[in-house]
């Protein structure tokens, strides 16, 4: 505080006026007797998320090579999504790759089940919802984290591809997230796969028919995925688009 108490100094932060705190920093921490507020604070969210950040570079820093498989958490065991999801992920694994999927339910239990059944690494990236089951019995390595932002910056940070099978609006979240990042130049060699034909058609010919005819997208950001039904076509696209400079297995 400065000489004539108008001016308070709070690490970076210069207050004045009526912004002086009563109370000082230290003097908060250690009186027990102070609200447990502050623990939902932005402050404190802000520790939070560097702790989710630390966390998952350290838990995922040695894991390798590794493609991600997105699709609903909604898709049964007896749906033939659920199906191709697990060859993709056995196609995946016997080229080289660790599979990651959100950990839960439906498709991302399907990819992760294809990889620990075929000796593979199976990674779950969790998030906190009210309304799904945890991380699934199939998943090797897994983390739950609380804030999505930080669970795509994982997604995206320690995978080379990403297949994506039939879902919803989170599927299609990280879908065109990918796209724009690959688009700008802010991801490069990251191929992106589209299993199912009949359910991508739609959203294919709405993006050549309407963005591309309305110029608002360019041809060429047409070739930024593949669409395929076929789990082996979709793995021959993952190593080819990553190619020779990205070690496999």
């Amino acid at each position: 505080m400065s000489a004539g108490g108008s001016t308070y100094d709070k690490g970076p932060v210069r207050l004045r006026r009526s912004q002086i705190p009563a109370t000082t920093t230290d003097q908060r921490l250690l009186d027990e007797r102070g609200s447990t507020d502050w623990v939902h604070e932005d402050p404190w969210r802000v520790m939070r998320i560097q702790a989710e950040f630390v966390e998952g570079f350290g838990s995922l820093a040695e894991l390798g090579p590794a493609v991600c498989i997105f699709g609903s958490a909604r898709i049964r065991p007896e749906e033939p999504a659920y199906a191709a999801a697990e060859e993709v992920a056995r196609g995946l694994v016997a080229s080289g790759y660790a599979v990651i999927t959100g950990g839960g339910p439906g498709i991302m239990e399907a990819g992760n089940r294809g990889a620990c059944e075929s000796g593979g690494l199976s990674v779950g990236l969790g998030i906190e919802l009210p309304f799904e089951s945890g991380i699934n019995e199939y998943v090797d390595l897994g983390i739950n984290f609380r804030y999505f932002f930080v669970r795509k910056t994982m997604f995206l940070k320690y995978s080379q591809g990403y297949v994506f099978m039939p879902g919803g609006f989170g599927t299609l979240d990280e879908l065109f997230e990918a796209l724009t990042l690959v688009q700008t130049g802010k991801i490069t060699r990251f191929p992106i796969v589209l299993m199912g034909t009949d359910f991508w058609a739609g959203l294919v010919d709405w993006l050549r028919e309407t963005l591309l005819a309305r110029g608002t997208i360019s041809p060429r950001d047409l070739d930024l995925f593949c669409v395929t039904d076929s789990p082996a076509e979709a793995v021959a696209h993952i190593a080819a688009g990553i190619g020779p400079s990205s070690p496999i297995g």
